[in-house]
């Protein structure tokens, strides 16, 4: 059976995206994927807000969903690629059927494992993300392919009652290397800190 591909015609630049993103962000906590996802965060400043995930693959959403339980009356924002999220896509019915109200989930689409030579993630071929997190149980999940979308979306990402659910799609091309804090116990315990007033 042939395999249906999709060409990528995007033409918003993931980190004009996450950055435009998170320029809204107030006091909103940002859980990233591994690899572009936090390189584009952190982009944008280091925020001690900012927990960046390395080793994790596929782990941000339930991540973020742990700190959204915690966290009830902050707004929890995941950003993250379409193969870190493929790598975790059971996440999407935990999250769908228990329903935390702040928690947003943003997917940077490239259709492509940006880290490793841009291979083709299941995207390029015609899985719907935003089709399984609807099915899911996800009340609001869109498609955002350009800059009026983007916009639209920014006050759903931060105030709509969640869980949230969007697919930004982005042209292949990564941004440079950043530096991003790599010391996982570091910037856990200043995430925890900056979160819940919480020493580790």
């Amino acid at each position: 059976m042939a395999t249906l591909k999709t060409k990528n015609s995007a033409t918003l630049e993931r980190r004009s995206v996450v950055h435009h993103i998170l320029k809204h962000r107030g006091d909103a906590a940002v859980v990233t994927g591994i690899g572009n996802a936090s390189h584009d965060v952190a982009s944008a400043g280091d925020d001690d807000r900012n927990m960046y995930l390395f080793g994790i693959m596929g782990g941000a959403a339930m991540v973020a969903f742990g700190i959204a339980l915690a966290q009830p009356d902050r707004r929890v924002v995941v950003i993250t690629g379409d193969g870190e999220l493929l790598a975790g896509i059971g996440s999407l019915p935990t999250i769908g059927v228990e329903k935390p109200n702040n928690l947003s989930i943003v997917v940077i689409d490239n259709q492509a494992y940006g880290a490793t030579g841009n291979q083709h993630t299941h995207t390029a071929r015609g899985v719907d993300l935003v089709g399984i997190a609807a099915a899911s149980g996800f009340d609001t999940a869109e498609l955002i392919i350009d800059n009026k979308g983007l916009e639209g979306a920014i006050d759903n990402i931060y105030n709509q009652p969640g869980p949230y659910f969007a697919v930004v799609k982005v042209m292949a091309k990564s941004g440079s290397r950043v530096t991003v804090p790599k010391d996982g116990t570091h910037t856990s315990r200043r995430f925890r800190k900056a979160v819940s007033g919480e020493d580790a």
